[in-house]
């Protein structure tokens, strides 16, 4: 499977990293390379090979949701047995400001959702599910078909439509 992106690396220059967002900046900086040694989560990132600045990163990591989040069309698909349902937490996705507005970001969801869609071959997975910092984030997501799941804020992309992309 060839990938965009690669793992964060220690090498990487994540301080000159800065998307305008301090919540996803202070993540890269501070916690990413913790939360890998923990196994909380992975990162991926896209190096500028010019530069060697971090175009953008993003994080995965397992969740499960409450199968009443899900809308029922699709609630009605699933064994009534499970309250919940494994999915694929697309956590953060952020580009730097200096790469902002030339396809990076959707670069990124893109390589999230493949190598989400080829980990779900042999992990269960039902979705990749977001939880968007804001309204801008939440406009990104839906553009690309994410829907919102109700009460929670959070919104998810079915795992057979993810399919529909790459076979």
């Amino acid at each position: 499977m060839s990938q965009l992106t690669e793992n964060l690396k220690p090498e990487h220059r994540k301080k000159e990293f800065s998307c305008g967002k301090e919540m996803l900046d202070n993540y890269l900086h501070k916690q990413a390379n913790q939360d890998i040694k923990r196994k909380l989560s992975a990162c991926f990132v896209i190096n500028d090979i010019e530069t060697n600045l971090l175009k953008g990163y993003y994080t995965l990591s397992n969740k499960s949701i409450y199968q009443e989040l899900i809308p029922s069309e699709l609630q009605k698909k699933l064994p009534k047995f499970h309250s919940s349902v494994p999915t694929t937490l697309l956590g953060r996705l952020a580009v730097d400001n200096r790469f902002q507005g030339k396809g990076v970001g959707k670069l990124l969801l893109i390589d999230a959702l493949k190598r989400s869609f080829e980990i779900s071959k042999t992990i269960g997975s039902f979705a990749v599910i977001v939880d968007p910092l804001d309204k801008d984030a939440e406009n990104f997501y839906t553009k690309y078909g994410f829907i919102i799941l109700p009460d929670s804020g959070k919104m998810f992309l079915p795992m057979n439509t993810i399919k529909t992309l790459f076979e």
